[in-house]
Parts: structure tokens; C-alpha cells; sequence
């Protein structure tokens, strides 16, 4: 018996829904294609929201089940990546609602998530440590700021979602998406800004050098 070759689907179809569309069908390795794909942007999302590698884990994996039961739901003309943020979103959420979520008191755990991204081939400890000190400070900053301000600025930084996606994810205009956006970066700033201001005032307090 000759099987025809799978015909590539028309570039109107968003990246991710072939995938979608033969897991409807039956095939087991577009769900784990599927799984292998969107696991990672699932975990983070989740991580970025609850602060606790554990609970993130979680919510990641609860989201990822609803995902897989609702695939017969999703339209073929609709990305794949903001509709399972959507659900990983509202499952951290239900996660938070259970119970009282840990938050970390380290990054231990979400270094792993975020790593590192090195511009130098190899670049000296001082330059390692400045960024990882950066780093640090942004994930806490993040942790402070209100919910909607964290999960918005998570979806357009770190998920590289657009505005109309991201409008779709929570379920609010384009519109309020913008400027919910420049609220939560000046938010962000401030924060940043007051920390390290703290930090070079402490400095000069005890070593009488230059802020």
C-alpha cells in the first residue's frame, strides 16, 4: 500500500496548527512534537507568574493537559502559541486560588529557565556578573509589581507575543493592551531605578567614593 506523501498546508495557516491538526487525527508523534515545542514557553510563562519553579511546573502541566483536550476547539486560523498561553494563564491563576503558591526566595531553580544570553564568545566574570546581577534584579522588580503588569509585560518581553495576541490572551482590547504595557514598564523602571539608587547611596554612605 502507497501512502501519499502529507501535503504542506497553506501559508495562511499559522506555525504550530499542522502540528494541531494531525494530533486531532491520532498521531501520537505531533503530540509529542506539540508537547516538545510549547512545554518550554508553558513552563516559563507559569514560573514568571507564581515566582516558584514548583507550583510553575505544575500549572505547566495542568495547562498543557487542558491544551490537549480542547484541541479539537482550536480555529485552524488562530496561532497556537497565544491560545496555550491563555490556558496556561488561567491554570496558574486556578493553582494561586487552591492554594497559598510559594514564592521564591531565590532564582534557584529559575536560573535554569532563563539562562544566560552572551553576546562575547567568551566573556570575562566581571561581564557575567554584571548580567546575572541584572538579571536578579529585573526577576525581583517583576515579583513586586501588581499581576497585571507582571503577566503583560511576561507576554510581550519574555513571549514575544504581539499586541493583538496578547489582547487575545487577556481577553481585552488592543487598545488597553498598549497602555496597561507603558504603565508596567514605568513600573518596572521605577522599581529598578529605586533599587539600584538604594544601592549606590549605601555605597557612598560606607566608602565615601563616587555614586
Amino acid at each position: 500500500m502507497t501512502i501519499a506523501p502529507r501535503q504542506p498546508l497553506p501559508p495562511s495557516i499559522p506555525a504550530g496548527t499542522e502540528l494541531v491538526l494531525r494530533a486531532r487525527s491520532g498521531d501520537r508523534e505531533a503530540r509529542e512534537e506539540l508537547a516538545r515545542t510549547f512545554g518550554r514557553p508553558a513552563y516559563l510563562l507559569a514560573l514568571q507568574l507564581l515566582g516558584n519553579p514548583e507550583d510553575a511546573r505544575d500549572a505547566a502541566q495542568d495547562g498543557l493537559m487542558r491544551f490537549f483536550s480542547r484541541l479539537d476547539r482550536l480555529d485552524p486560523g488562530r496561532p497556537v502559541k497565544p491560545w496555550l498561553l491563555a490556558i496556561v494563564r488561567n491554570a496558574a491563576r486556578d493553582l494561586a486560588r487552591r492554594r497559598r503558591v510559594r514564592q521564591a526566595s531565590s532564582l534557584e531553580g529559575a536560573n535554569e529557565a532563563f539562562g544566560i544570553e552572551l553576546i562575547d564568545a567568551a566573556p570575562d566574570p566581571e561581564t557575567l556578573s554584571r548580567r546575572e546581577e541584572l538579571r536578579r534584579k529585573v526577576w525581583q522588580a517583576l515579583g513586586e509589581l501588581r499581576e497585571p503588569e507582571r503577566e503583560i509585560l511576561v507576554l510581550r518581553d519574555y513571549q514575544d507575543l504581539s499586541y493583538a495576541e496578547i489582547a487575545g490572551v487577556l481577553g481585552v482590547p488592543v487598545g488597553t493592551v498598549m497602555s496597561r504595557l507603558h504603565r508596567a514598564r514605568r513600573s518596572l523602571g521605577a522599581l529598578l531605578a529605586e533599587d539600584y539608587g538604594g544601592r549606590r547611596t549605601t555605597n557612598s554612605g560606607e566608602g565615601g567614593g563616587e555614586p
